[in-house]
């Protein structure tokens, strides 16, 4: 309410010199804005309002101008809504198209649509803003279709994804496949020589076996005769011990009985002698008998 009494009592003044300093002041930052000394129009626009208390709309548009020309956005930002707020609608609608077009950019595109949209609503004849607007809807319908084609693109892009993925999981279960089944052959294979080489070690077995056995069977055979052998040499010792015996007890040393021995030999040789001399036949008569 203090400011609001403040600016009637400053507009209803009749002091002179307020008067001539509010214009030039006002003339100045005009005439600086229009020859685009734009730092020069903010400081007359301000000292307008920091030191007189000025609050025309249109000196906060021409401030808002000044700042965004010079690159400020900030303050420049803050200007436009402060002249958005006039209760003067070319004024209003100005400065919404303006903040439409501070926020034309690919991130606030829908941002910069609703500025443009209460700029035309304010003043349905402002053309400038009508144009803006049909530009940024059509930025922003392109956008969404971008968005709708790249995410069409990454539905796309995940379901070829998804169908490499299946594609790599049937070949890998193809190869594990033919994998077992030749893993199960080579153990067939396996299974088969491990058969075979049992056999194999089996009849070497019954071979080794035999031939252990027809071994054990002629060793038994040696040992037997060697028995046999070894049987009769001992009773060829038992019946020469039994002689020896009989001799001692004829009381007849070995050695005599070997030359009782030897003597009956010769007569028995003597014996055979004279009888292959003796004819078979007697001799015819009348001849010798020699």
């Amino acid at each position: 309410m203090k400011q609001l009494l403040f600016l009637l009592l400053l507009i209803n003044t009749t002091d002179p010199s307020e008067i001539s300093r509010y214009n030039k002041l006002k003339n100045n930052a005009e005439v600086a804005f229009e020859h685009g000394q734009y730092d020069v129009a903010i400081q007359n626009y301000s000292m307008l309002y920091d030191t007189l208390g000025a609050d025309d709309p249109a000196i906060a548009l021409n401030m808002a101008h000044s700042y965004y020309a010079l690159g400020d956005s900030s303050n420049a930002t803050l200007k436009y809504q402060a002249a958005a707020s006039s209760n003067n609608q070319k004024l209003k609608s100005i400065a919404y198209q303006q903040l439409g077009v501070m926020a034309d950019k690919p991130q606030t595109l829908n941002e910069s649509l609703n500025y443009l949209k209460s700029s035309l609503k304010a003043d349905p004849t402002n053309e400038e803003a009508r144009f803006n607007y049909e530009l940024v809807k059509k930025k922003l319908e392109k956008q969404k279709q971008q968005q709708q084609d790249q995410n069409q693109q990454n539905k796309d892009d995940q379901e070829k994804k998804n169908e490499d993925q299946e594609k790599n999981q049937d070949q890998q279960d193809q190869q594990k496949g033919d994998q077992d089944k030749q893993n199960e052959e080579n153990k067939e294979n396996q299974d088969q020589q491990d058969q075979e080489q049992e056999n194999q070690d089996q009849q070497d077995q019954e071979k080794k076996d035999g031939e252990q056995k027809e071994g054990d069977q002629e060793k038994q055979q040696e040992q037997q005769q060697d028995g046999e052998q070894s049987d009769e040499e001992k009773k060829n010792d038992n019946q020469e011990m039994s002689t020896k015996e009989k001799l001692e007890q004829m009381n007849i040393s070995e050695e005599k009985a070997k030359m009782i021995l030897e003597a009956m030999k010769n007569n028995e040789i003597q014996y055979i002698q004279q009888q292959r001399r003796k004819p078979t036949k007697a001799p015819e008569s009348g001849k010798p008998d020699w």
